[in-house]
């Protein structure tokens, strides 16, 4: 997962993510790093203004609410059972998804540096690509 290190809301989600993701097969990395800015450019995000997170799922890059999806088909029930939003219709779950990823600071805030994960956490980010590491 890919996401804004810098954005509350963001890191909350990151948290949440890790929380519930007991078996660990949710990776992050912070849009800010070299790695995430790859990633965001190759993909099409502005990695200096993102408006959305990315989800590798199986090799492929998606992101609004085709990645909340994918992420949470990942997850243990009860919260694999979330990825039922995919039933509510496209136009409406994106306007909700989009409205949200422009407000985010609004809602949240925005902190001055990238989210610094615990030691126990830190094993799950990646700052560099995988035949790097």
């Amino acid at each position: 997962m890919v996401f804004d290190g810098v954005c509350n809301f963001c890191s909350g989600y990151v948290r949440l993510v890790s929380l519930v993701d007991q078996d660990g097969v949710i990776h992050f990395t912070a849009i800010q790093s070299p790695y995430g800015r790859q990633l965001a450019t190759q993909r099409g995000v502005d990695p200096d203004d993102p408006a959305t997170f990315l989800f590798f799922d199986h090799g492929a890059a998606l992101d609004g609410t085709d990645a909340m999806v994918a992420m949470l088909a990942r997850l243990r029930p009860p919260w694999r059972w979330l990825r039922l939003i995919k039933f509510v219709p496209r136009p409406l779950r994106d306007a909700v998804y989009r409205w949200t990823a422009r407000n985010r600071y609004k809602l949240l805030g925005k902190r001055s540096t990238c989210i610094v994960p615990s030691p126990a956490l830190r094993a799950r980010f990646h700052d560099m690509p995988p035949a790097a590491r």
